[in-house]
Formats: structure tokens, sequence, C-alpha cells
């Protein structure tokens, strides 16, 4: 197997998700991942078109928004980088599956507005939220790094 696929299998997998058996797939998405990071700077999903806007991409960088609920519906994300263990057990044929950024992005904005007439009282902090793994944290400002998936800090959103 390539030294690529399996730093990157290892390091999957300490998180408790999985990746896809298909190595030469996989390390050629992990290229296409790198390329994203050399021109926009950060690892924008292979599969989706980046603005090169960060702020803009944030829900298209790897590990995408996404990755969970694809993963429960379909056993396997958008590109087909994740998997779950039942794909791989089972041998389950991967393919094309609808992408959601679009019904998830509009079912966001209604959220937002919802969001904004909760009336927290209490806390001293506000509440964040990794948009990635779920993770909470009560305190001024989102950590540096999620402490449970590693990505960056402007991956939380502020929830009260």
């Amino acid at each position: 197997m390539g030294q690529a696929y399996n730093k990157f299998k290892k390091e999957t997998e300490e998180t408790g998700y999985y990746v896809n058996p298909d190595v030469e797939f996989v390390e050629m998405l992990l290229e296409n991942i790198q390329t994203n990071v050399d021109r926009y700077g950060y690892p924008a999903c292979p599969c989706r078109l980046a603005t090169g806007n960060r702020e803009e991409d944030l829900d298209l960088i790897c590990p995408c928004d996404y990755r969970d609920v694809d993963l429960e519906d379909y056993g396997f994300c958008f590109c087909a980088l994740y998997v779950t263990k039942s794909v791989i057990e089972n041998n389950e044929k991967i393919h094309s599956i609808p992408d959601r950024r679009r019904r998830v992005k509009e079912e966001e904005k209604q959220e937002s507005h919802d969001l904004e007439r909760i009336d927290i009282k209490g806390f001293k902090y506000p509440v964040w939220r990794c948009k990635v793994c779920g993770y909470l944290c009560c305190r001024p400002q989102p950590p540096e790094e999620c402490p449970i998936c590693h990505v960056d800090k402007d991956r939380f959103e502020k929830l009260f």
C-alpha cells in the first residue's frame, strides 16, 4: 500500500472513521486535496468546485460538513474518501450520490434565523460547535483546533 494512504488511514481510524479501501483512488483524492492546499491554502474537497475564498468554502474543507450525514445515509461521503465499516466489511459497491450542499445551505439560513430568536440565559460565554464532529464548548472563543477532529477554529459555529 502507498505511504500516503497508510498515513491517512491511520490518522482517520484514530478519530473513529474509515477510509475507502481502494488505495489508488484514495491516493488520487489525497493528491487533489494537496493541489487545493497549494492553490487555495486549505484542503478543499477535490470533488466540489472551491471558490478560493476560505470563508465561503468552510463547509467544503476536508473533512467537509456533509461527511457524517452522507456516511449515515449512503455509507460513504460524496467523494467516497470516507466510508463506513459496513461498506468495507460487506464489500459494498460505491456509487455516485447527490451533493447535498445547496439544500443544506438553504436549511442553514433558516436555522440561523431560528437561532436568533433563542434567548439563553445563564451562560457566561457563548457556546461553540464544531461543524465537523459536533464537539461543543462554552468559552469566549472557539479553540484554535478542535480537540476531537483537529480542524481549525474557523470550522466552529457560534450556537448562542
